[in-house]
């Protein structure tokens, strides 16, 4: 083994690995936790001694001119080996920990040919998020098929909502996943700095969007998220979010889950429009290429702009895209306590319909402040959600529509949930999501613009002598 993985080991030895909570919330609720029954504990390879480098593109489907693609295949052209290891990364500050590893601000290291070059390519840096996990830990604590699987949904995703992973790093001892550091931080901590503790109603509307159209494309590959929370929602530096923690995902057999499919009202799942879901006349569709399940089109019509909406079911003038995996059910108990599904609290196995339940907690919070069925401990959580009828605080007071999303959404039982049938399909229609283009989400001015990001940023208090270059 080469000596400097043995400083590496002193240096990351207070990554902690144990569930912890945030630091900077007024909310103490435990980060998510849990295990997947059906997931087994296969032990990653460690019988080589070098490392293992792997990275998510072809070399020649790397895009040019993406600051973080550049600074990886930089990185490879200077290297020895042709691939990134650890060595070649500066870590600069401890982001944050979760249950199965850490998360860095990370750099890396300019080859010894660019050091000298002007400051203008400084300005260009690209930072990572790289999420440090200790292969010995998560073998003792049977967590090794959580972090596989959370390797291969990033290496399945493609979207501006969702991380790309760059690179996945491999050593005898350590894994470590190189995703888009994202200088915003933060739903939850952004949530903590507004008036009162909470979002608007348009800036909620802004980033409830962007995460509906998310939770849409990782359904339709299959994938049930289960970890929602305003914590896993990041702010990238144009002020558009990132969903991210992954290892808490269910990845889905194809061969059990619902295929994307295009329905009417002839072919409705269970016989007929869902009761208490908002239907619209959807827009003639000119092209059967429009409605294929790898293109990704929004079932509401940006040149339709004003759109007839009827609470009672009616009849659906066109074909409606639903890429739902709703035939998946686990047993797993797993999440964060107040955002836990009634169904996966009493035990009944749960599908797809856990994450529109997250997204009605979701939104309640960005609204309020504060979850609907927190109690004063797990137990009285746990039973809030199961056995209390939802209530809406009198302050701040918030329009019919926005309580009518909540509770469809809020309904214990999934079959009657909005979205366990339609999906985000549904979910769209609703009037609280009046005036949104679904189609042209990324032009949309965001609310909140982070400033630009400097590593001379970094607070040295919350992570001593940062920053720090380990090796």
């Amino acid at each position: 083994m080469e000596p400097w993985l043995d400083d590496l080991a002193d240096d990351l030895q207070s990554i902690s690995f144990n569930s912890t909570t945030t630091t900077t919330t007024d909310i103490n609720r435990s980060t998510s936790s849990g295990s997947e029954a059906t997931w087994t504990a296969t032990a990653f390879s460690s019988s080589s001694n070098s490392l293992h480098h792997h990275i998510t593109k072809p070399r020649a489907a790397i895009p040019s001119g993406d600051p973080y693609w550049d600074a990886i295949t930089r990185a490879i052209s200077a290297s020895t080996s042709s691939a990134i290891s650890l060595t070649d990364l500066r870590f600069l500050h401890r982001l944050g920990s979760g249950d199965i590893g850490s998360v860095f601000l990370a750099e890396i290291k300019a080859p010894v040919t660019e050091i000298s070059k002007s400051s203008s390519t400084a300005e260009k840096a690209a930072y990572f998020a790289a999420k440090v996990m200790d292969k010995k830990e998560l073998a003792s604590r049977n967590k090794e098929g959580r972090a596989r699987t959370e390797r291969e949904i990033l290496e399945m995703l493609d979207h501006p909502f969702l991380p790309t992973l760059y690179a996945s790093i491999d050593s005898p001892k350590w894994s470590c996943l190189l995703t888009e550091f994202c200088p915003g931080g933060d739903l939850h901590v952004l949530r903590q700095r507004q008036p009162a503790k909470r979002f608007p109603e348009s800036a909620v509307r802004f980033y409830v969007s962007e995460v509906v159209v998310a939770l849409e494309y990782i359904h339709m590959m299959g994938i049930v998220y289960r970890d929602l929370k305003p914590e896993n929602v990041l702010v990238r530096s144009d002020g558009h979010i990132m969903l991210t923690d992954f290892d808490l995902s269910l990845k889905c057999d194809t061969s059990t889950s619902t295929p994307a499919q295009v329905i009417s009202s002839q072919n409705t799942p269970n016989g007929g429009p869902q009761q208490n879901e908002y239907k619209i006349e959807p827009p003639k569709f000119t092209s059967s290429s429009c409605i294929l399940p790898n293109c990704i089109v929004p079932a509401v019509s940006c040149f339709h702009p004003k759109r007839k909406r009827k609470k009672k079911p009616g009849h659906l003038g066109g074909p409606e895209f639903v890429a739902e995996p709703v035939d998946v059910r686990s047993m797993s108990f797993v999440g964060t306590h107040e955002y836990l599904a009634p169904e996966i609290v009493s035990g009944e196995g749960h599908g797809s319909a856990v994450d529109w339940w997250t997204l009605g907690i979701f939104i309640f919070e960005l609204l309020y402040g504060v979850t609907p069925f927190k109690g004063i401990d797990h137990e009285l959580t746990l039973a809030n959600i199961v056995a209390r009828a939802l209530e809406f605080p009198k302050e701040p007071a918030m329009p019919a529509p926005v309580k009518d999303l909540i509770s469809q959404l809020l309904t214990k039982d999934p079959a009657r949930r909005m979205g366990s049938t339609m999906g985000a399909t549904a979910i769209k229609h609703h009037p609280f999501f009046q005036g949104v283009n679904w189609a042209l989400l990324r032009c949309t001015s965001p609310p909140f613009i982070p400033p630009p990001f400097s590593k001379e940023f970094l607070s040295d208090g919350s992570c001593p002598d940062t920053p720090v270059e380990y090796y």
